[in-house]
């Protein structure tokens, strides 16, 4: 974090927060206390108020050179240069602070917006992580961050003060503390009028009206989702572009394992697309406003539409085998369609119908979301459910100018139908439930933000 003091630029930091570099120029702590060295030269330099220092130690920064000072038993690096240049922060400081400290979701918004071809996005093995080649910097470093680049952090949406960040850009203002869900226009329920697509769709094919509207009224070119690799028959989760109504219908449903919809974002691109709606999770829905509030270029601009999922977490894709196979001896490839109601709700191509309790669930939990705290997809246009009373209508919250007129359109011409939310106020209190329940999880050592909730 730079201070300016007396036009001098300090940046400061924990040594035991340090970069390895960092540490092996300095030295461990108790080498730096002992260094009569690094005592003496204190005298000579400026001094940011301790005060200061203490208030920003979640910020981790990039110290080219420094020196030490102690502030509430914890050395510090300070670094100061009259003509220093503001800090850009790349795949480095992305790698240490959010990839490899458990706040990465594996949203891949850092990798579709890498214009080096450096990323790359592994989903095996419950990984769910971008990484860099072991080429122009390594797997820790980037010779191109090095020399400037910093898209892959102005894209992550898990990145420093992000939350605040979004918020100002879409809203114009931060979330306040009771708004636990995100800030938005108003909560209603709503539902597609179209037989085939309430039939497919989940909870009333909210999602599956907007995208086939989108599409087939010139608002949009493509829409990144996701769908199941093949024929179905393993349930693996991987992105998919939508650019059809069949599209749309072929891709319809939950499944509940994750995938990174954002990585369609190249088939997109390369087949013409120049306007894009992404539907995801809330950790991929803030990507398209990170990128926007910190001005990471075209593939910003691009996204024009973004639809949230309400999402208290992810499933690794061995649930399949060693929960619903092994256990409840229901094979994957008969498996039909899948929601979540409290229970596991499995209807299968032989007719039957499973019902597995979720608390079983959890030791399967994806590792990228047991630090997430948006249940709510706070900084999506429409945030969507399938939680509370009716089973057929899909709790929507209605965010940005963006999404409110598009659901006034829809519903104006017929194509949806809607209710107010204060119908079914159950599932408004189980939403902002569970949005206090995801708030809890985010780190207390991380920005605090994302954290706060009101105090009563």
């Amino acid at each position: 974090m730079g201070l300016i003091l007396s036009e001098i630029t300090v940046t400061t930091m924990p040594i035991s927060k340090a970069p390895t570099r960092l540490t092996k120029s300095v030295g461990t702590m108790e080498k730096a206390e002992e260094s009569e060295e690094n005592r003496a030269h204190l005298k000579s330099v400026p001094s940011a108020p301790p005060s200061k220092i203490a208030n920003q130690t979640d910020i981790i920064s990039i110290l080219i050179a420094g020196t030490l000072h102690k502030c509430k038993n914890e050395w510090f690096a300070i670094a100061y240069d009259r003509d220093m240049p503001p800090e850009k922060p790349q795949w480095a400081e992305l790698f240490t602070e959010v990839v490899t400290s458990g706040l990465c979701t594996g949203c891949a918004a850092c990798v579709i917006v890498c214009p080096h071809d450096v990323l790359g996005y592994n989903d095996a093995g419950g990984a769910y992580k971008p990484f860099h080649f072991d080429i122009d910097g390594g797997t820790a470093d980037c010779t191109h961050g090095q020399r400037g680049c910093t898209l892959c952090t102005r894209a992550c949406p898990r990145f420093r003060n992000w939350e605040s960040e979004i918020d100002t850009f879409l809203f114009g203002r931060e979330r306040k503390d009771e708004e636990i869900s995100g800030i938005s226009q108003e909560v209603i329920l709503a539902r597609a009028v179209d037989p085939d697509l309430v039939q497919v769709g989940q909870d009333g094919g909210l999602v599956s009206a907007i995208l086939v509207y989108a599409l087939e009224n010139d608002k949009i070119d493509a829409a990144l989702v996701s769908g199941l690799e093949g024929d179905g028959s393993t349930w693996k989760a991987v992105p998919q572009v939508a650019r059809s109504r069949q599209d749309v219908i072929n891709t319809a449903g939950s499944r509940y394992t994750y995938s990174a919809n954002t990585l369609g974002y190249k088939e997109a691109t390369d087949g013409g697309a120049e306007r894009i709606a992404l539907v995801g999770m809330g950790c991929q829905a803030s990507a398209p406003g990170a990128m926007s509030a910190k001005k990471a270029g075209k593939t910003a601009r691009r996204f024009v539409l973004n639809i949230g999922l309400l999402c208290s977490k992810t499933f690794d894709d061995a649930i399949f085998k060693e929960l619903f196979e092994d256990r409840y001896k229901i094979q994957r490839e008969n498996i039909k369609k899948m929601n979540i109601k409290g229970v596991f709700q499995i209807w299968c191509h032989d007719g039957s119908y499973h019902e597995v309790p979720l608390k079983e669930a959890h030791g399967w939990t994806r590792e990228g979301c047991k630090n997430c705290p948006d249940f709510a997809s706070e900084h999506a246009d429409i945030s969507t459910g399938g939680i509370g009373e009716f089973q057929d209508w899909t709790l929507t919250v209605v965010r940005t100018d963006r999404g409110r007129e598009l659901i006034e359109e829809m519903k104006g011409k017929g194509v949806i139908e809607t209710r107010p939310g204060t119908d079914d106020p159950g599932a408004i209190a189980l939403m902002n439930k569970l949005a206090k329940v995801s708030r809890k999880r985010w780190p207390e050592t991380a920005v605090a933000a994302p954290r706060r909730i009101p105090v009563a």
